[in-house]
């Protein structure tokens, strides 16, 4: 190295800027696991096995939004940060915060168990929602934007969260889920009893049916004589499941069109690719309820961040009132009775008392709608064999942040042999998903096709414009320790910024030594 008279100012320019590149990695927002005597604050009966882990970005909003992301079969919160990239770097610019609850070394999510149906009952459901009202206190949180999104077991438990906790949440994404109360019919709860614990074969094959009343009265019980707000609540489901059955689909429509008082007719359908059926349900001011059926698709639906954050009103800073709540004002978020009768006085969803308060922000018409912007895919799920011993998992690579795919199959059988990608994020109106049908090789999707662009309600694709980062590939792990589901993160997130900032620093440095040294020529 030539030494100069520069030298000493070179080096002590290195030195700090190398301390600030540090520093502004040392206060980077990461995940962050919870002490469970900090969360569980003085509180009783929860299962010892969950954990809680936490991302706060590191600005956040006045009043942030909560989002609980539970994840797959045999998934960990680590796996589920992972799968929440694209979530997480919305979270950065917004302010919202994301819990990712862990149920530590079980197999899947207890969404059946006695304790796990019952408002206040503790179990997994219990848990989580403490892990909410500790966030909430901690965080100054907003209490009337509060949600839930989660694939396969993660998709069960949202649903469980938003039938047995209406209260507490606004919304919810169930990517491969089953209806809240599906998953207690034949639940085996107990490691080594007989089959692979937390599961339950019945719901899981689609042979759980019940009408719609039925649906309701089931959840209405699991919270007797409320009759406040009842979640809204969007579906993703590929019609070739046989991990959790696509039958599933339609005893959900039955609950959820029940519970939020509505018909089981649909307001309107729609097919926003080949091969995709949506259908959605509004009462008298939003879409309340929607589906997603994928022609052809096994246990391997993803959502992008961009599609979460949208339809939980959270993908701007700006926003501050849930977007239901900004269109149907105070306490009309739950409509009054009109899809059943009920045993209960609270007739076919509650009435509209106990509603969110809202106050100000912008009006919302519709439900949000998804719309491709990236080419994410995800391979099937894992499968188990009979004595919960894990064979080949596949995992998946991807440039966006897919979201909460993976899960057990207990039966033995083979996983998918085919996946497929829906890939989406929301820009209001009716919904268009991005691209053509995706092409399946040797069961690694490679997605190609037009990028849509809405034009007011209906979905319009204009263009031809390739994707980039659209295919992925599938790689097998054969570990035991089932670390399985889809693990897709945006590479090189968030270090542009610091090379960006660091260059601009150096020169603004170098310019002022190269003045001073000429002052002193």
């Amino acid at each position: 190295m030539e030494m100069n008279r520069h030298s000493n100012h070179l080096v002590a320019f290195a030195s700090v800027s190398l301390g600030l590149l540090a520093a502004t990695h040392a206060h980077a927002a990461s995940m962050q696991k919870v002490t469970q005597s900090d969360w569980w604050a003085g509180t009783t009966g929860h299962p010892s096995y969950v954990n809680m882990y936490i991302y706060v970005p590191d600005k956040v909003a006045a009043k942030p939004p909560i989002v609980v992301v539970p994840h797959h079969c045999q998934g960990t919160a680590s796996s589920s940060n992972s799968e929440s990239a694209s979530l997480e770097t919305i979270a950065n610019s917004s302010g919202f915060i994301i819990i990712f609850p862990e149920a530590t070394g079980e197999n899947c999510w207890d969404a059946g168990s006695t304790r796990s149906l019952k408002h206040g009952g503790g179990g997994d459901t219990g848990a989580i929602v403490q892990m909410v009202k500790y966030t909430l206190t901690k965080y100054s949180g907003d209490a009337g934007r509060v949600y839930s999104v989660g694939g396969s077991s993660g998709g069960i438990m949202t649903e469980a969260l938003l039938g047995v906790y209406p209260d507490v949440f606004m919304g919810g994404i169930s990517i491969m889920g089953v209806p809240c109360g599906c998953w207690a019919s034949g639940y085996n709860d107990i490691t080594g009893s007989g089959g692979t614990a937390q599961w339950s074969g019945n719901c899981a094959g689609g042979n759980v049916t019940h009408t719609g009343k039925e649906w309701g009265d089931l959840v209405r019980g699991y919270y007797p004589g409320y009759t406040g707000h009842r979640p809204r609540l969007q579906h993703w489901h590929g019609t070739a499941d046989t991990t959790l059955n696509y039958k599933n689909l339609a005893e959900d429509v039955k609950e959820w069109t029940n519970l939020l008082g509505l018909s089981e007719t649909p307001s309107g359908t729609d097919t926003p690719k080949s091969g995709t059926s949506h259908q959605f349900w509004k009462n008298s001011c939003y879409t309340v309820y929607e589906t997603f059926a994928l022609s052809g698709v096994g246990h391997s639906v993803s959502v992008d961040g961009a599609t979460i954050a949208a339809y939980f009103g959270i993908d701007k800073a700006s926003n501050t009132v849930d977007p239901e709540t900004a269109a149907c004002g105070s306490g009309t978020g739950g409509a009054s009775g009109t899809g059943g009768a009920s045993s209960s006085t609270s007739a076919g969803g509650g009435s509209a008392t106990g509603g969110r308060s809202s106050a100000g922000g912008t009006t919302g018409a519709g439900g949000a709608s998804p719309v491709s912007t990236g080419g994410h895919t995800a391979s099937g799920g894992s499968t188990t064999n009979a004595t919960g011993g894990k064979s080949a998992v596949a995992t998946t690579s991807s440039t966006g942040g897919a979201l909460g795919v993976g899960g057990a199959n207990p039966t033995g059988g083979a996983a998918p042999s085919t996946s497929a990608t829906t890939s989406a994020s929301v820009a209001g109106g009716s919904p268009s998903i991005a691209g053509g049908s995706p092409s399946i090789t040797g069961g690694s999707p490679s997605i190609t096709g037009g990028s849509p662009s809405i034009t007011g309600g209906s979905p319009s694709i204009t263009g031809a414009t390739s994707q980039t980062g659209g295919s992925a590939t599938a790689t097998n792990d054969t570990g035991k320790d089932g670390s399985g589901g889809c693990g897709c993160a945006v590479p090189g997130q968030g270090k542009t910024s610091h090379r960006t900032a660091a260059v601009i620093l150096l020169a603004a440095l170098g310019m002022l030594v190269s003045r001073r040294n000429v002052r002193r020529a």
